[in-house]
């Protein structure tokens, strides 16, 4: 008699695959018709980011590693990953009540120390402030603390620099947000010639939240807090607490999978 397959935290529900099924792509035409289980490669895909583990390192219950992880590449590839977070953003605010793109959002971003296999000086840099060698996330996120956008770069880019990088892959795909008009940000990206120099090309309003006068020891920041709590929330995974990957893409791609699965969580 077959040993019954295990289940694991990451697994998703049944209402949970009804609700993402549809947003995973079929397969080409005229290749062999696919015979793998999808829901067994997100579940397996899920457990990497939420345990840490290698690929090599993934439990026979699922697929074999190297079929987890073409998909998983494949989808971060073709944006897969960011199209489905997208969509279940859209349908849970719509479900708090809120319209279904956002009009404001916040940036911040976090340094984090690399693996030690990332070694290459082109991967990697040092924060002078933090003194953090490893790389930075930079990441816009809505007024409900959902990831709109990320960006994985050295960890000394200037905030600035990054704050660019990130509106310009944002912009790529503004139709998404055609409501989005305004992005807080902290002290970091002040400067009155950045603050117009986005203005002039994005036709964003970045607004500066400084701390009250004579304000001392750390505060929660109004209308900053959010990104600080996504940030939190992405601790819980495992993958996300270091720098694995040699491709800031890769980083970026598992951004979004940790996304799905806290949208997934809260809509079933």
């Amino acid at each position: 008699m077959e040993a019954p397959k295990k289940s694991y935290p990451t697994d998703i529900t049944d209402n949970q695959w009804e609700l993402i099924k549809d947003l995973i792509p079929v397969a080409g035409k005229g290749g062999r018709k696919r015979t793998v289980d999808i829901r067994a490669i997100l579940n397996g895909i899920f457990y990497i980011n939420g345990s840490g583990c290698a690929w090599r390192m993934l439990p026979h219950d699922f697929p074999i590693w190297q079929t987890v992880y073409h998909y998983f590449r494949h989808w971060r590839i073709t944006n897969t990953w960011q199209e489905i977070n997208a969509k279940l953003q859209q349908w849970y605010r719509v479900s708090e009540g809120k319209e279904s793109t956002p009009s404001a959002g916040c940036i911040d971003s976090q340094s984090t120390k690399i693996a030690s296999r990332l070694a290459s000086p082109e991967a990697v840099g040092i924060d002078g402030s933090k003194f953090v060698n490893g790389r930075k996330r930079h990441i816009l996120v809505d007024t409900l603390g959902l990831l709109l956008i990320v960006v994985v770069t050295v960890t000394n880019l200037d905030d600035r620099k990054g704050a660019t990088m990130l509106l310009e892959k944002i912009n790529q795909i503004r139709d998404r947000f055609p409501r989005l008009s305004t992005i807080w940000v902290d002290r970091g990206y002040r400067g009155k010639a950045f603050i117009l120099a986005i203005l002039h090309t994005f036709d964003w309003c970045l607004q500066v939240v400084v701390p009250a006068a004579g304000q001392k020891g750390f505060v929660v920041q109004q209308k900053r807090w959010v990104v600080e709590r996504t940030f939190a929330w992405f601790s819980r995974f495992r993958r996300l607490n270091r720098e694995y990957e040699i491709l800031p893409e890769t980083s970026e791609a598992f951004f979004y999978v940790g996304m799905i699965h806290i949208l997934l969580n809260r809509l079933a």
